[in-house]
């Protein structure tokens, strides 16, 4: 692929804030390609960070037929720039593609795209403490055509954003609401893949528990709403009686998170053996309750590890752990950014390294 690079005619950077937030700030430039049947992936270009111009018929604001993905650069000790599993990232965006019937991407050249993208917002990569530059991918249909019917032409393009920690108390424990009447994803579905839509499902009772001072919601299955699936935007663990860690199996409407799948293949290196399964809710509750469970945590990218500390349901409040961030979660979240900013070593052939430049 041939990407033209686009001249800035200034640069919005002085110097990063020191308090970043999550997805408030973005880089001076962003790339993008266009898609058509005749012409397949055409005008790769990166230049200035700008707004879209659409047809008010776009196919995206009708029918939702929109994907994305999310990845990190972290800046490493020596000043360059680690990207972590970004390969499994552009997979699982084609896998999102193929399900929401999109056309897909070379993976090759989008991971190029992305390398030559931050190599020019190199300066963009922050150097603070727990923060790092997000990466967020996006396709959209673009025909402007009234009907329902897949689109034939897409946009691709990639925004990067310098951030801190998702949450803004860092690695204390969120407060987590339970739900048995509303549901984020049904097998079958798109659950699975990474589609605006679950997102958008999630909002509703999102808002209205953080109004009651819950963080985030924790999604049991759409059908029996009896097993645990899914807190917030993450995959969700449990460990039992300080060393064994059990989360859900992948049934369909839950995301193949790739920090989700990271977690699963380091837990044993680091002594914690691991198991996928069916979680009935109120099973968990019940060994939480009996101290069988010590501690529970979210698992994704914006968080990496995000600690649990009460659980809401029917009226109760469950504690877990006296309500403090637990040994092992603290373990796994230290172990993984290690590998993540380059602090440590790489037994997995997980990170890609950028030279810095400036």
């Amino acid at each position: 692929m041939q990407i033209t690079i686009e001249p800035l005619s200034a640069s919005n950077l002085d110097k990063l804030p020191e308090q970043l937030g999550f997805g408030r700030f973005f880089t001076d430039r962003m790339f993008s390609q266009k898609y058509s049947p005749d012409r397949g992936w055409h005008d790769a270009r990166i230049g200035p960070y700008q707004a879209l111009t659409l047809d008010p018929a776009t196919a995206v604001f009708h029918y939702a037929q929109e994907i994305f993905e999310g990845t990190k650069a972290y800046r490493r000790p020596d000043g360059d720039i680690n990207l972590f599993r970004t390969w499994e990232n552009m997979t699982r965006f084609n896998h999102s593609a193929e399900r929401m019937s999109m056309a897909q991407v070379d993976p090759e050249e989008h991971f190029e795209a992305i390398v030559e993208l931050i190599q020019l917002e190199n300066a963009w990569v922050p150097r603070q403490d727990s923060a790092s530059l997000y990466i967020r991918p996006v396709m959209i249909a673009t025909d402007p055509v009234l009907g329902v019917h897949a689109s034939e032409t897409f946009l691709h393009f990639v925004i990067l954003s310098p951030v801190g920690p998702y949450f803004v108390t860092g690695f204390n424990p969120v407060s987590v609401y339970i739900s048995h009447e509303h549901v984020r994803a049904v097998r079958g579905g798109t659950g699975a893949v990474k589609a605006g839509g679950n997102y958008a499902a999630s909002l509703y009772l999102a808002e209205k528990v953080s109004r009651e001072g819950y963080q985030q919601v924790l999604w049991l299955d759409a059908v029996e709403r009896q097993h645990v699936e899914e807190v917030g935007a993450m995959n969700i663990a449990f460990v039992y009686e300080g060393k064994q860690i059990v989360t859900p199996a992948l049934s369909g409407s839950i995301l193949p998170g790739i920090t989700r799948d990271s977690v699963l293949r380091l837990a044993p290196d680091l002594g914690y053996p691991v198991s996928e399964d069916r979680i009935p809710v109120k099973q968990m509750l019940k060994d939480i309750q009996d101290g069988k469970i010590t501690e529970a945590f979210g698992i994704g990218t914006a968080a990496v590890i995000a600690p649990v500390g009460r659980f809401s349901h029917e009226g109760r409040e469950i504690i877990v752990g006296n309500n403090e961030s637990g040994p092992v979660a603290r373990h796994l979240y230290q172990a993984l950014t290690d590998i993540q900013y380059g602090r440590g070593p790489d037994p997995y052939g997980w990170t890609y390294t950028i030279k810095a430049s400036g």
